[in-house]
């Protein structure tokens, strides 16, 4: 008998080895014999069973893959799923009623997403899963269930869309202590690294070997870079994504998010995805880019037999204007979000859109028509990237079935100009609640869930006293 370890290691290696091309794959498992062979083949012992909470992290159960194949039921307390991100639970408000029983939800595998976890010392894979009820009913307050559904309303209309997230994080030296500041790390070349290296080669190899795992980890799990960058903070990089479906986008960007902080931790170092981690330094965006494709033709709406732009191009457009605001609660997630924010910086706190223009909300940028789309520049790197995509989207489709027009494209900076979204989070939340489109496409289930957590999560933080207070408030008030 061949020894099953010794020919995942040359598959991994892309040798010739003899196998059904699914074995071979890193990923595209189809259907649970296919899912025990493949675990067999590669020798796994234990199999992570995860799924994404409100917050983007990763929730759920190890076990080892024999018991995973065997048909076992794998269930969470619906409570896991409602909890704010420091662990606390929201109250009875508006429409939202906490579960007094805390039934238990069932965790559904997707077995295409199946994959190894290439920094585990022992042969481990993962699997993302989908939360459903007992009866088999999606749980509508998932995330991914969430963006499921948003797809599902393009699918409705004969519509496909195709997103390309870019996703930025920082580096930063281990802080187990919340009081202290975050500090850029060292580099290298011995020195701690510092602002300004935007699109620096130099400041890219100062973390070599770093990224070199990031890259090692990404492949054996089947995940595509399409381009790596530094950004203009200190120890700032950006990870950009081949567009595709947003659903496999979504899971994508949740599975880096994890390898890029395992990555890191092996060579004692924190990647951080907060918005504004580092005073005084950019913050960090996860924009997305997006377009829409017609399922019978597959052609791109945005463009018409002549190359132009059509009306459903600028009515996605004009939906971002409308309804962006409205949704920002699930773009800008936490307090941390609106510090990065601000007027003046390379970071769009207006609705306006462009043509190349990095300093409107909504910049298209250049291309030939086929490819035609919107990026959205407001979203940061801590939200949920699923809830993301989710509420970029639909505010898209809205707009297009609503035939919302858009204003005159700015052909000049604006990000200097008056602030045009919220500016906090209860502010955020109350425009949320009041989006009777927005909760008809995002299922009122959620929008009542993922306001009482963000309020729930102000809370908390207005329990913190910060330095700021005790700096100008200790002595002079």
């Amino acid at each position: 008998m061949p020894d099953r370890k010794k020919l995942a290691r040359r598959a991994g290696r892309g040798e010739s080895v003899r196998a059904p091309a699914f074995l071979k794959n890193l990923r595209g498992v189809k259907d649970w014999k296919q899912a025990t062979a493949w675990l067999e083949w590669r020798g796994i012992e234990d199999i992570e069973c995860i799924t994404p909470d409100q917050a983007g992290v990763a929730r759920g159960k190890m076990m080892p893959s024999k018991k995973f194949t065997s048909n076992t039921s794998l269930a969470l307390p619906s409570a896991v799923f409602m909890t704010t991100i420091s662990g606390e639970y929201p109250e009875n408000s508006g429409d939202f009623v906490y579960p007094e029983d805390d039934g238990d939800l069932k965790l559904l595998p997707d077995l295409s997403t199946l994959s190894s976890v290439p920094w585990e010392t022992d042969p481990t894979a993962q699997v993302i899963c989908d939360l459903v009820h007992q009866d088999g009913r999606d749980v509508a307050f998932s995330p991914r269930n969430v963006l499921k559904r948003v797809v599902a309303e393009y699918a409705k209309h004969g519509l496909k869309p195709i997103v390309a997230p870019e996703i930025e994080f920082y580096l930063v030296h281990k802080n187990p202590d919340p009081d202290y500041p975050l500090t850029p790390p060292v580099g290298r070349s011995g020195r701690p690294i510092g602002g300004g290296q935007g699109y620096s080669i130099a400041g890219v190899n100062e973390f070599d070997e770093l990224i070199d795992d990031i890259y090692h980890f990404s492949e054996g799990q089947g995940l595509e870079i399409d381009t790596l960058i530094h950004e203009e903070g200190a120890g700032q990089l950006e990870i950009n994504l081949r567009h595709g479906d947003p659903i496999e986008l979504a899971d994508q960007v949740f599975m880096f998010k994890r390898t890029i902080r395992e990555a890191a931790l092996k060579h004692d170092t924190y990647a951080t995805f907060m918005a504004k981690p580092i005073q005084n330094q950019p913050g960090s965006a996860m924009h997305i880019h997006q377009s829409v494709v017609s399922l019978k033709t597959g052609q791109n709406v945005f463009s018409d037999e002549k190359g132009e732009e059509t009306d459903t191009f600028r009515h996605f457009i004009g939906g971002l204007q409308r309804h962006i605001p409205n949704a920002l609660i699930m773009l800008a997630p936490y307090v941390n979000s609106y510090r990065r924010l601000t007027q003046g910086t390379a970071v769009p706190v207006n609705t306006r859109w462009g043509y190349d223009n990095r300093t409107t909300a909504f910049r298209v940028p250049r291309s030939d028509p086929a490819a035609r789309r919107v990026e959205n520049r407001i979203p940061s790197s801590d939200a949920n990237p699923y809830l993301a995509l989710a509420a970029s989207l639909a505010c898209g489709l809205i707009g297009i079935l609503e035939k919302n027009r858009p204003d005159a494209p700015a052909g000049t900076a604006v990000n200097q100009d008056e602030i045009e979204l919220p500016r906090g989070l209860l502010e955020a939340v109350a425009l949320f609640e009041d989006d009777e489109s927005l909760k008809e496409m995002l299922g009122a289930p959620f929008v009542s869930t993922f306001a009482a957590i963000k309020r729930a999560e102000f809370e908390t933080f207005m329990q913190v006293i910060s330095p700021w207070e005790r700096e100008y408030l200790l002595l002079n008030v």
